[in-house]
Parts: C-alpha cells; structure tokens; sequence
C-alpha cells in the first residue's frame, strides 16, 4: 500500500490541467467518494495493525496534496478566465503601435488655431476650378503666364477648367456669397506644373487669409502675419516685407522669416541668406473686390497666402520636401502633436 501511496502522489503533483473539464476529472479520480484516496481509507482496515501509523500518515499526507493540487489549479484556471475576458483572442500577438499625424496636417492646424485666435473662420473649396475663379476675378489678364500649361494642369478647353493653382479661388467663392465683413482661411492642396526638388513640388498645400471690412490697412497685415510668425516660429523670430507684385493685391509685398534651420548663418534651404520667403500679401486690388460684388469704395481689405510645406520645413528643420510624400514610417512616426 505505501507504494501505490507513493504513485499516486507523484501523479497529483505531476497533473496538469488545461481547462475546468480537466479540472473536473482529477477531482473525480482523487477527491471524489468513490476516488483514489476515498479506496485508500477504505482498504486501511486490511493494513497490519504494525503499520497502521505509518500507512495512515502518509494516506492523510496524500489526500491533504491532492487537494492542495486541487485548489491551485482551481485558482489557475479562473486567474486564466479572468484576463482573456473581454478580450479578442483572434488580435494578432505583437502589439500594434499607434500612429501619428502628418508633419502637413499639424502644420496646418496650428496655422489654423494661431489665426481663429485673431477672429478667422475656415473656408474650403474645389480643386477642380474654371478659369473665372482661379484667374480672370483676381485681375489676371489673358496673357499672364500662369495661364500657360508650363505653370497649370489644364483639365479641358473652351472653357478653360484646371487644377488649382492656388486657394484663392476660394476667396473669389466666399466674396461672392458672403458680405463684408470676411475674416476667413483658405486652406487646401493645389497644382502647379514645376520640376520636384528639394525645394519645389507640383503638388503642395497653401493656407490663404482674407480680411475684408471698411477701413482696414496695410498696417492691420503687418501685425496679423508679425503676430502669427512669433507664434508659429518663437519670439524671437524677425520678419521682413520685400516689395512685390501680385494681380489681385496693390500693394504687394513677399513676407521672410529669419531661417531657423541654420539660425541665419545659410543653408542649402534658405539659399545662404538667412531668410526664408513664407508668403506672399498685400491689399486686395479693388477691381478684385468689385468682380466680386464688393464695393471697393466702402470697403478694403488684405490677402495673404503661405505654403504649408515650407512652414512644416521650417519648425521641424527638414531639409527636402519630398520627403512629405514618400511616407516613409521612420520619418513619419516622429511627429506627435495636440493639434
């Protein structure tokens, strides 16, 4: 008897089980009435009274083991039942690592948050425009060369519908259904026909202002995009106006920021000078207000427009805008954001 004692311990300490039905036939062939240690007991009176002692120690030692077995695996099991609950088992083993946003749309929103700070709401428009609203209302005449296919996609002919080559269309379609005052942005993607480079694509982003109201002064676009550069770039970052020309703003001027990327030493990207050119502005021409059904008389107002890319080049310190499109995980995952 004390070797089938000595068996059957060995097996309670050896079972392994998998799920509660398992579970249910240990019990069963050691715990149970009619078990393993219950016919121990019963076959104890046949032991020699000499070893009685000795029988009954180790058959006791057995049963309090098995049962010690018992709970543990009991325990096991729904330990086991608890963390799989709720969860789907068909989920792939390897966590899968959240993404982030685009440098482009959190570029976008923070211009777009700087400017609601100063009263600007947000307009959106088509990409595919006819020429009324991408050129002829904002005073291009018929020869200017951005009307030729070398600077835009022409989609078809007779009339003119194209890609746009820039979100000012946008304003020709919210002076036409809004009247003043407009405090609007114009953000979207738009098209031009030129060569890729580290500098240049034919598909890029733009965010255009408009603020048209009586009495507003070129002095009123200084301060907005003076307060917007020490937002978007710190501080300390100095802007200069060049004079320029545009069709739809008199007068005109091209806006630079001082280089962030090489802290106005020169670099590849600002051409060794210093500064990086970010937008073009100016007044609104009033035969643009007037195409539009706005009295130039009563109100004036200002335009500016800046390219997405070239902003997100400057605050992250990117140094090939060709980067923005080749979605390469191991460039991408390394903007996080609140905006």
């Amino acid at each position: 008897m004390i070797e089938k004692i000595k068996g059957l311990l060995k097996e309670t300490e050896e079972f392994v089980v998998k799920n509660v039905d398992e579970l249910e036939q240990y019990r069963l062939k050691y715990l149970s009435k009619k078990g393993e240690i219950s016919t121990l007991f019963g076959d104890f009176k046949n032991v020699a009274p000499e070893l009685k002692k000795e029988v009954g120690q180790k058959i006791n030692l057995l049963k309090q083991s098995a049962q010690q077995k018992f709970d543990e695996l009991k325990d096991y099991l729904e330990d086991q039942s608890d963390n799989t609950e709720g969860t789907d088992l068909s989920r792939p083993g390897e966590p899968i690592e959240l993404g982030s946003r685009h440098p482009i749309s959190l570029v976008k929103n923070e211009i777009v948050s700087i400017f609601n700070k100063l009263g600007f709401t947000v307009d959106e428009g088509p990409e595919i425009e006819d020429d009324w609203h991408v050129f002829s209302a904002l005073n291009f005449p018929p020869e200017h060369p951005a009307r030729d296919m070398q600077d835009t996609f022409f989609i078809e002919k007779e009339p003119d519908i194209l890609l746009r080559t820039h979100t000012s269309s946008v304003q020709v379609r919210v002076m036409q259904n809004q009247k003043p005052p407009i405090r609007t942005l114009l953000p979207g993607r738009v098209f031009r026909n030129e060569a890729i480079s580290a500098r240049a694509h034919c598909i890029f982003h733009q965010i255009e202002g408009l603020f048209v109201a009586e009495n507003v002064s070129f002095a009123d676009l200084k301060q907005t995009l003076m307060y917007f550069a020490k937002e978007m770039f710190g501080e300390k970052t100095q802007i200069r106006l060049r004079p320029s020309y545009f069709p739809f703003t008199e007068p005109s001027a091209e806006m630079d920021v001082s280089c962030s990327i090489c802290a106005g030493k020169g670099c590849n990207v600002c051409k060794y000078t210093g500064w990086l050119e970010i937008l073009g502005c100016g007044m609104v021409d009033p035969n643009v207000l007037e195409n539009c059904g706005i009295d130039s008389e009563k109100y004036t107002g200002f335009a500016f427009g800046m390219g997405v890319e070239r902003i997100a080049m400057l605050k992250y310190q990117i140094k090939d805008l060709r980067l923005y499109f080749e979605n390469d995980v191991r460039f991408l995952r390394q903007f996080k954001s609140a905006y």
